[in-house]
Parts: C-alpha cells; sequence; structure tokens
C-alpha cells in the first residue's frame, strides 16, 4: 500500500506546484462553475487529499491545517503536505489493504477496507481535484498542458492540437 500511496501523493503535490507557478492571484480566485470550488480551494483540497491517501493507511490522523489562499500560502500548504508524507515508511502500512477506513464523502459515511479507500476514493479525488486546478488554469489562459500535469508528456512549444 505505501507504494501505491506516497509515490502517488507526492507526484501529484509536485504537480500541484508546477501548476500553481502558472497561476496568477486573478486565477486563483475563478472557478469553472458558480457552484464548484475555485482554483486556490482545488490546490488546498489536492494537498488534503494526498495526506488523505496515505496517512490513514498509515494509522495516522490527520491534523486540519487552515490555508489562506494566496500563491505563497498554497505552496507553503502543499510542501508541508509534502513533508509528513516524506516522513512514512513501508512497514507503516503493514495491515493497511484490510484496514478498516471509516470517513465522510460529502455527506456520505463511508466505512470501506484500505485497498478500497485507496483506489476507489482517495487517489480518484487527488487528481480529480488536480484536474480541476488545472482546468482553471487552462480556462483562464495560463499555459500549461499535460507536460505541467503529469510530468511526463513532452511537446515543442508552439504545438497544438487544433489549427
Amino acid at each position: 500500500m505505501f507504494a501505491a500511496s506516497v509515490p502517488v501523493a507526492l507526484q501529484a503535490l509536485d504537480r500541484a506546484g508546477v501548476l500553481l507557478g502558472h497561476a496568477t492571484p486573478d486565477m486563483l480566485a475563478t472557478r469553472l462553475h458558480p457552484d464548484m470550488f475555485n482554483c486556490a480551494e482545488q490546490f488546498e483540497i489536492v494537498a488534503g487529499f494526498a495526506l488523505r491517501a496515505t496517512l490513514p493507511l498509515a494509522g495516522r490522523t490527520i491534523a486540519e491545517r487552515p490555508c489562506a489562499h494566496d500563491a505563497n500560502s498554497l505552496l507553503a500548504h502543499l510542501n508541508a503536505a509534502r513533508a509528513e508524507i516524506m516522513t512514512l515508511r513501508p512497514a507503516d502500512f503493514e495491515g493497511a489493504a484490510e484496514r478498516r477506513i471509516i470517513h465522510r464523502a460529502g455527506f456520505a459515511d463511508l466505512d470501506q477496507s484500505g485497498a478500497d479507500y485507496l483506489h476507489h476514493f482517495a487517489i480518484p479525488n487527488l487528481w480529480f481535484h488536480l484536474s480541476m486546478a488545472f482546468a482553471i488554469l487552462r480556462n483562464h489562459g495560463a499555459p500549461v498542458g499535460k507536460a505541467e500535469f503529469d510530468g511526463f508528456h513532452a511537446y515543442p512549444p508552439d504545438f497544438r492540437f487544433v489549427g
């Protein structure tokens, strides 16, 4: 469970930091839709889900971490999550696949095995919120693409899928 959670959470935090570097204050305050979280909140939630995807599986609790919604505070928030996750070791995850994780998803109370929690809840939500931050930035003109999102893709600087 360590290998399925810790490296994935760290990659998402890394990519969030890269994307955040392209955000202007105006972009951080924008939303894809009026009833959705704004971009800053999406980044804050990415940090939270990186912790949610790792700490409960290691039998640790997640401390509340209020965060201001400016770029510097968000970057510090992402880095604090990274630092805490970096303290985890594979031995912390012994029995994690079977461990019961009792949590809330919106207004739903859930009780899942560690494996189901990680694969069906925590990781999808981590990438969902990172995707929403990416979409807001992209929609508002930030020069971001798949290379910034996943860190693997590479395209020439002037490449476009459509003319």
